[in-house]
């Protein structure tokens, strides 16, 4: 199922979950039937990414509008009168902005712009630490790409030399220091590339119509258009790997050594790289007992088949990894459920 696709189902589902609501009546909130309704937003990407179809089946499953018969199972879904919805955005590092802020309730982004964050570093050196960010689940490994053109004659990093190069981010973005680090390690300065600006166009229709040579992207696996370039032998995947990768995960703690499998991608053997985790993140005000509501849903195992249809990285999202490493504290209300749950201390 492509990522579109998925998105359009969870998008149908939720407004469902909506008219739902509004035909049972607005008064439904967090335990208390007689309260209000409420609003609980995820910021996501673009429609085009994975974080807006994973955020829409996490807010179609875990809302609880009023008369929804699946609701009724305990733990199925998250407090009485809470309606999540997926908003686009910007990406990684905007979602935290907008979260840290207060100008939405969470979102969802990397381990290594989230560290970032919380020190005040990379892209967010100008705006100083963000303070009020708290983890509520680690979700997924995003893989690192670095995706080439097949006539393009670069085999390693040290071959883009010249290339033109679309770095995977506007500037002040988690994914273009996330780049910048990777060509630090690998000692290839950028100035030696021919950098093509993010907002010339899409990577893939560049690649495809031979007007760049190479770009990178920060995804799980597979990505639609990546997928679609390598079945057509348009393009190749480089391997992120040897002394470069090594010098790369002491730099940045929260990337790590990874493997793209093999048929991951048409036509593509196994390929070394690195990987960084997904967390949903939220704002150290948010009420303990809607935070823990939410937790214990998005975990609630008859929810897994559901949110794994979304996207196939969403099959790992799993209680056993959720609240491994995080890049920032945990929240209280998320902590709680680890805690009852076993997985944490």
């Amino acid at each position: 199922m492509s990522q579109r696709l998925a998105a359009l189902i969870a998008l149908f589902a939720f407004v469902l979950l909506v008219i739902g609501a509004s035909l049972w009546g607005g008064n439904i909130g967090l335990g208390d039937p007689g309260s209000s309704r409420i609003s609980f937003q995820i910021a996501t990407g673009s429609t085009e990414g994975l974080y807006f179809p994973v955020g829409q089946a996490m807010a179609g499953l875990i809302s609880h509008p009023a008369g929804v018969a699946r609701c009724e199972t305990a733990t199925v879904c998250g407090p009485a009168g809470v309606i999540l919805s997926a908003r686009t955005s910007e990406g990684a590092a905007d979602n935290l902005r907008s979260v840290n802020s207060g100008a939405v309730d969470s979102g969802l982004s990397e381990g290594d712009v989230i560290a970032a964050a919380v020190t005040g570093q990379g892209a967010f050196r100008r705006g100083g630490r963000a303070r009020h960010l708290r983890v509520i689940a680690s979700l997924f490994t995003e893989q690192a790409h670095l995706v080439v053109s097949a006539r393009s004659g670069i085999h390693r990093i040290d071959d883009l030399r010249g290339k033109r190069v679309m770095l995977g981010g506007a500037e002040n973005t988690g994914a273009i220091f996330r780049t910048r680090a990777i060509l630090a390690a690998y000692r290839v300065p950028e100035q030696k590339l021919r950098i093509v600006a993010q907002d010339t166009g899409n990577p893939v229709q560049l690649l495809r119509d031979g007007k760049i040579d190479a770009f990178f992207a920060t995804a799980g696996v597979p990505i639609d258009g990546v997928r679609d370039l390598t079945a057509r032998g348009l393009a190749r995947l480089v391997p992120l790997d040897g002394e470069g990768r090594d010098r790369l995960v002491r730099a940045v703690p929260q990337l790590s050594p990874a493997i793209i499998a093999a048929g991951a991608y048409p036509n593509i053997g196994a390929v070394e790289t690195v990987a960084t985790r997904s967390y949903w993140v939220t704002r150290d005000s948010e009420p303990d007992a809607l935070i823990y509501g939410l937790t214990r849903a998005l975990f609630n195992p008859a929810n897994r088949s559901a949110l794994a249809s979304s996207h196939p990285s969403a099959r790992e999202i799993l209680l056993d990894h959720a609240a491994e490493n995080p890049p920032a504290a945990l929240h209280p209300g998320a902590a709680r459920f680890y805690r009852e749950a076993g997985r944490l201390n």
